[in-house]
């Protein structure tokens, strides 16, 4: 699940913005913001109000020239400890000044209205005197010394300071703690553990009916659940819950799927995390995410924990320590070990996990007593990939009439994320068309474009490029036709897509085992575009390089690891444990070496042969398959069958 579910059981974990309202009977915490607030508030009202009595500066000049012998001074004050002077001026001659204030109301202004600086060498006495005397005398002011103390400014200078540190040491402190006490935050919460809490009044639940296919799988599952939901049931026959279930399979099958299903149908806490969550830059920092993961699920207990890719926590502990060693994730690895089943007890805390690399788990954890169980998801079959196509097209606007059957054998080795693109991308495209629905086509070019990529129409290709590759891929489609056990062909296009100038779609049988003739077939009709070439225009190109790569991976195959070469024997050095996987040393001498490679050499010159040997046959119809391929850039099986006739054997898709 995308979101986090806010804790409103827990004061640390406030709702976020949007969230409900915290539950009756419960008071909001106070936030100490408020009180910062109100301080500030104060501090400028003190200030503004202490700003209308400040005087306005005005110079000697103006005094003199201007607010004296008009009569408008009430009074002169000099302060002595200032070196500067205060002038009141007349209540009733205050508007003659107006402009020195601005906009203020000049009836609300406090005397003294104005000042001026003096030198340290200004005679006021002899000065104020002197214009004193020349006014008459009802248009006198007086004159008075006085010492002027800014006790509030003297508080500010003083308190500014220390506050300003106090504020931002708080602030920075709380930032860095998490914010408000917030978890999984800042540097002193970083041995916190982040997962993610999902109980059972969140809103967006997925349930098992919303996970297609995988009917092994949920079966487990949901024995999970069951126990969770009814105990007794168990317990009563003195069975215990399993401590944990490991959850392997390749990208895309459904794991994280599955466990959000759990997560909707427990009605028990969820935690979420992944594994890399337990991965920091400080040292033991990863075990005390750890022991506080488990701490929280203890206090929610009954509840379940699912840790996604703890291949990233869980890989083998090395051997050698001074080479490839982590400490930091071998020391996350032994708590989260010890977490599970060790001295203490986690009665009520089931461990979900899931990866794609169970092969480099370390064995401890794999153990029983800790993951009790491992739950293989697996690509899904037809009949799987028929009931996912049905789940994904339910909000989509499909012709009537559609045939899901037909997708469902379109998509062999396709993982449900696959398919769920496959939907996506055919609604694109018919939405592209103008459609207003999703019609057969738009579905089968959406497979073509994630399995082959793009279409490039525009990319510029010479006729003598275009013609080989025509014949290339006729050679490949010649060959798969001919060949009983060699996958029968789906589609051919010499339209540039992707980075591949051409290509051919196949429908793979879906087998659990495959014999030596079903792979050499298969090795031939690889091999059909280079042998095409060879005959047709004598000479030979780089556009068989990825077929080369192909079927020089699956002799070696062949030889090294299944055992299908008579002079090797039944011999195999494939290492499933992958213990080997970074080593230096091979498993096998020189010789066998040689060996290997002069049998490798022998089954792809075979298959070679092979191919040559069909397309030297049928070239008639093989050069007629070319031509077509030419004129009309795309063909189909249905055309093959035209040319060549029905193939040996059925198809193998006929189960639904």
């Amino acid at each position: 699940m995308n979101g986090t579910l806010p804790n409103t059981n827990n004061p640390k974990n406030p709702p976020k913005q949007g969230a409900n309202p915290l539950p009756s009977g419960k008071k909001p915490r106070f936030n100490p913001i408020w009180i910062y607030l109100i301080l500030i508030s104060f501090l400028l009202y003190l200030w503004v109000f202490n700003n209308d009595s400040n005087p306005v500066q005005i110079q000697w000049l103006d005094v003199k020239e201007k607010m004296m012998p008009a009569g408008d001074i009430e009074k002169i004050t000099l302060i002595t400890n200032l070196n500067h002077v205060e002038v009141s001026v007349k209540k009733d001659s205050l508007y003659k000044y107006k402009k020195y204030f601005g906009f203020k109301e000049t009836d609300h202004i406090i005397a003294p209205q104005f000042y001026f600086v003096i030198p340290s060498t200004f005679d006021a006495d002899t000065k104020f005197g002197e214009a004193r005397q020349q006014l008459p005398d009802g248009k006198k002011f007086s004159i008075e010394t006085a010492e002027r103390r800014d006790y509030f400014g003297r508080i500010l200078e003083w308190l500014f300071v220390p506050a300003l540190l106090l504020f931002v040491w708080l602030f920075m402190f709380r930032r860095m703690s998490g914010g408000m006490g917030a978890p999984g935050g800042g540097i002193f919460s970083v041995g916190r553990s982040k997962a993610q809490l999902f109980d059972k009044d969140h809103k967006n639940k997925i349930t098992f009916q919303d996970v297609a296919g995988l009917e092994e799988a949920k079966v487990e599952i949901m024995e999970i659940v069951d126990f969770l939901k009814n105990p007794k049931k168990y317990t009563e026959l003195g069975g215990k819950i399993p401590k944990g279930a490991l959850l392997v399979g390749p990208p895309g099958t459904g794991k994280t799927l599955l466990a959000k299903a759990v997560a909707g149908e427990a009605n028990v806490p969820f935690f979420s995390l992944s594994g890399s969550d337990f991965v920091e830059m400080f040292v033991g920092v990863g075990a005390s995410r750890v022991r506080d993961l488990f701490r929280q699920a203890k206090e929610k207990a009954p509840c379940i924990v699912f840790i996604d890719e703890i291949d990233a926590v869980g890989r083998a502990r090395s051997k050698n320590g001074g080479f490839t060693s982590n400490d930091e994730r071998e020391n996350t690895l032994n708590q989260l070990l010890t977490e599970m089943d060790g001295f203490g007890s986690n009665s009520g805390v089931i461990i979900l996990a899931a990866t794609n690399r169970a092969d480099i788990l370390d064995k401890a954890l794999m153990r029983a007593g800790r993951f009790d169980r491992q739950i293989h998801v697996d690509l899904p079959e037809l009949k799987e990939r028929y009931e996912i196509f049905k789940v994904h097209l339910r909000g989509l606007k499909i012709a009537e009439d559609f045939d899901i059957g037909f997708l469902a054998k379109q998509t062999p080795g396709f993982s449900g994320a696959d398919i769920a693109n496959v939907c996506n991308e055919a609604a694109l495209i018919a939405a592209r068309k103008n459609k207003n629905t999703i019609e057969k086509q738009d579905f089968l070019d959406a497979v073509d474009r994630i399995i082959g990529g793009l279409e490039r129409k525009s990319k510029i290709i010479t006729k003598e490029e275009k013609r080989t590759i025509a014949f290339h891929e006729a050679g490949h489609a010649t060959v798969s036709w001919l060949l009983e056990h060699a996958n029968p062909l789906l589609k051919v296009t010499i339209i540039p897509r992707g980075r591949a100038l051409g290509a051919a779609w196949y429908l793979p049988e879906e087998r659990q085992i495959t014999t030596t003739e079903q792979l050499l077939d298969e090795m031939a009709a690889t091999l059909g575009g280079r042998a095409a070439e060879e005959l047709v225009f004598k000479k030979i190109s780089t556009g068989a390089m990825n077929d080369l790569e192909k079927i020089t991976k699956q002799a070696y195959a062949m030889v090294s690891y299944f055992g299908m070469s008579n002079k090797v024997g039944n011999i195999s050095y494939y290492d499933s444990t992958g213990q080997n996987e970074y080593g230096f040393n091979r498993p096998y001498s020189e010789k066998t070496a040689e060996l290997l490679d002069h049998e490798v050499k022998k089954l792809i010159d075979a298959s070679y042969e092979k191919a040559k040997a069909i397309l030297t046959q049928h070239m008639d119809l093989f050069t007629q398959l070319a031509e077509l391929l030419l004129e009309r850039e795309v063909i189909f099986s249905e055309d093959l069958e035209q040319i060549f006739g029905k193939r040996k054997n059925k198809n193998p898709h006929e189960l639904l």
